[in-house]
């Protein structure tokens, strides 16, 4: 919506994110308002006194949290409407700027189901019963619905607002944590591998100890309160990181990415920083522990710190899980990263070098009139052409990457004839197809003569003409009674409701602005905004385009309040957000879990050398040769990797398949992304097992024995 409003020092115009909400609905959230009251049942009926409730954040920035705000009157849509209220510095589901009384009626913009219900159970009521409650008093709405179209079903069912308001984000945040954890067990891994090496080789030390009288319990608490710091100190360090990288990811949002304003680092959320560092102590400090019920005070005082097989199997062991867990991580990361570059190099089917957009709100009483509409765009378009370095402009309801408006298009001939059916629906101005450069298949595209009182005329994309007409020539036919199909363009991507994918080529009828059913064009604007577009040479630059634009459309209209300047590359981020936020995250955590599997691998065989230096002397000295000596060492380490490479493997055909609803244009098993996982960690394992063992090059056999 669009709002024109002020303080008292004059009159400003701004493009605002309106809601209309019904009468009690701050009641039903238990919010009550800073100031003023909210909307009562009289307000809330169709043709209502106009009525207006602000959020905290215009009342403090757009009236300077002016305490006299309540009835002031603001132009609203064009019309007058009255502040009665302003809403306190919280977050609210549909984190609006301006509120206004929903007045529901059965015809306009009041008319079909794009609502959504709110409830407050009583303190002993249950789910459940609310939900059988609501059926009962709906069942005579949901009866003439069934009636009305026999293959709707219709029921109710209530949720929770905190699962409505997230179930789009749900499943991407659970596997994310899923994620999460997996580093969380890696990282265990590796440092349970560490502190048992570490505790092997005090076991004279603890041996000692326990022949001066401590207590095997003594010796435990011991390594539970060195493990409890060092985990502490690391979950401190990790809040420090968080807090600059939630700085980082918030700046990479698009504006309304996320059902709830702020994400901040809570007490919530220091608090499960505290559990999680607790548990991670006791999990990597388990192996320790249990490994120091098993000194045996004679040999142990004298024993050289050494490692036994059965503590080399279970390090093994956890490097082979590290590497297990790895692969999953690097191959959810690596589908990802093909889907986005799959979505990212879709054919666009039109040129976006050289576009501007600018977004502006028609949602105002004067532009109702098919007449004034008209004469806007014209006279807009008109001055956007005469912009030096313009080569053209146009209108379009939404632009290629954007959520067009979904309609019912009813066919007269052909397999469909007389069904309704969906697809895509687009008022464009003459012009639009030349501005955006999409390649016109067949017939021809709207012009000056398409007007109000002329035939009516459609032009329809490929994807339609293969749906509708799959074996005739659909020029000449008509569609929604008395429109003709004068042309076929090329399919562009967009944001589809009739596709799973982010963005998709599918059915579009697009129509003359002049010929828009005027029913519609009240409607159409309450959700849309449409887009002004230009073209610039691409030999001369054009400075201050926006400026220009924004000039242009001041000219035609002083009032018009615009949202925002796109281009075409800004409209394909915002339509990908969700999936380049995902690669981001992922692939810091695959990478982030690479590095310790490394490093444990590292550690593993670094270990070793060190441990085996007088042995590894000794067979040197007999007449073995430095290859054979790194071999027999780093043999550890390949061994463990490639059990965790093979176990990776099995657990990818059990988890990879949960990434399919998420996955566009590869299959859950892509060949070419897990050939480049394994490739990956065994050069990676390779690396990580050789480096150390080129520490047995400096050894010298006869310093090695003189020490002993």
């Amino acid at each position: 919506s669009n709002a024109t409003a002020g303080p008292s020092s004059g009159q400003i115009v701004q493009y605002l994110h309106a809601a209309r909400i019904s009468a009690h609905y701050f009641d039903v959230l238990a919010t009550p308002l800073l100031l003023g009251r909210a909307f009562s049942e009289t307000e809330d009926r169709p043709n209502g006194p106009r009525v207006a409730i602000l959020s905290y954040s215009l009342w403090h920035t757009t009236f300077h949290a002016d305490p006299a705000i309540l009835g002031r009157p603001i132009t609203l849509k064009g019309e007058p409407y009255t502040v009665i209220g302003v809403l306190p510095d919280s977050p609210t589901p549909l984190d609006a700027d301006i509120y206004t009384a929903l007045q529901p009626s059965r015809d306009g913009e009041g008319a079909g189901d794009n609502y959504n219900l709110i409830v407050r159970l009583r303190e002993s009521a249950t789910w459940q019963q609310a939900n059988d409650q609501l059926n009962r008093a709906w069942a005579p709405i949901a009866a003439r619905i069934t009636r009305s179209s026999p293959a709707t079903h219709t029921s109710f069912h209530l949720v929770p607002l905190q699962q409505s308001s997230a179930a789009e984000l749900r499943p991407q945040v659970l596997f994310l944590q899923l994620a999460a954890g997996f580093i969380l067990l890696i990282a265990c891994a590796n440092l349970a591998g560490l502190t048992l090496v570490r505790t092997l080789r005090r076991t004279s030390e603890f041996a000692t100890r326990l022949a001066l009288g401590a207590s095997r319990g003594q010796i435990l608490r011991q390594l539970w309160i060195e493990n409890l710091l060092l985990a502490l100190t690391g979950g401190l360090i990790s809040i420090a990181i968080a807090w600059l990288a939630l700085r980082g990811l918030l700046g990479l949002l698009p504006e309304h990415f996320l059902p709830v304003a702020q994400v901040t680092l809570d007490l919530r959320v220091l608090s499960f920083t505290l559990l999680t560092a607790l548990a991670t102590s006791v999990l990597f400090g388990m192996l320790p522990a249990l490994a120091t019920r098993k000194i045996d005070l004679r040999s142990s005082i004298a024993a050289r710190s050494g490692a036994s097989h059965a503590s080399l199997r279970l390090r093994q062991a956890l490097i082979a899980g590290e590497v297990a867990l790895t692969v999953v991580l690097l191959a959810a990361s690596g589908l990802l990263i093909r889907t986005l570059i799959h979505l990212e190099t879709l054919p666009p089917g039109f040129n976006p070098q050289g576009v501007l957009s600018a977004k502006a709100s028609l949602d105002e009483a004067r532009y109702h009139d098919p007449a004034a509409f008209n004469q806007l765009l014209n006279a807009s378009t008109a001055a956007m052409r005469r912009i030096p370095g313009v080569q053209n402009a146009a209108v379009g309801l939404t632009l290629p990457y954007e959520r067009p408006l979904n309609d019912q298009v009813t066919l007269h001939d052909g397999p469909y004839a007389g069904k309704q059916s969906g697809s895509e629906e687009i008022y464009v101005t003459p012009g639009f197809f030349d501005t955006l450069q999409i390649p016109l298949v067949a017939g021809r595209t709207f012009s000056d003569s398409d007007t109000a009182t002329s035939q009516h005329v459609v032009v329809i994309n490929q994807s339609f003409a293969r749906k509708f007409f799959p074996s005739q020539d659909p020029l000449g036919h008509y569609v929604n009674k008395d429109a003709r199909i004068i042309g076929i363009v090329a399919d562009v991507v967009s944001h589809s409701g009739f596709s799973d994918a982010p963005i998709d080529s599918v059915r579009t009828l697009y129509i003359p602005a002049t010929q828009l059913n005027p029913q519609l064009l009240e409607i159409v604007h309450a959700w849309f905004q449409p887009s002004w577009i230009v073209r610039t040479l691409p030999t001369r630059a054009t400075d201050n385009l926006p400026q220009r634009m924004q000039q242009a459309l001041a000219s035609a209209d002083p009032n018009l309040p615009i949202s925002g300047f796109y281009s075409m590359n800004d409209l394909q981020a915002r339509s990908l957000a969700t999936q380049r936020i995902e690669v981001a995250l992922l692939s810091t955590m695959a990478a982030l879990a690479l590095l310790l599997s490394a490093l444990g691998i590292f550690a593993l065989v670094a270990n070793l050398v060190a441990q085996r230096t007088r042995e590894i002397g000794i067979r040197i000295a007999l007449g073995s040769t430095l290859r054979q000596a790194m071999l027999n060492v780093g043999a550890s380490g390949l061994t463990a990797a490639a059990i965790g490479l093979l176990a990776g493997s099995a657990l990818c055909a059990l988890t990879l398949r949960a990434m399919h609803s998420v996955l566009y244009g590869i299959g859950v098993y892509d060949p070419a992304t897990l050939a480049a996982v394994f490739t990956t960690l065994a050069v990676v394992s390779l690396l990580a097992t050789t480096l150390p063992t080129l520490r047995i090059t400096q050894i010298d056999p006869a310093q090695t024995l003189r020490e002993e």
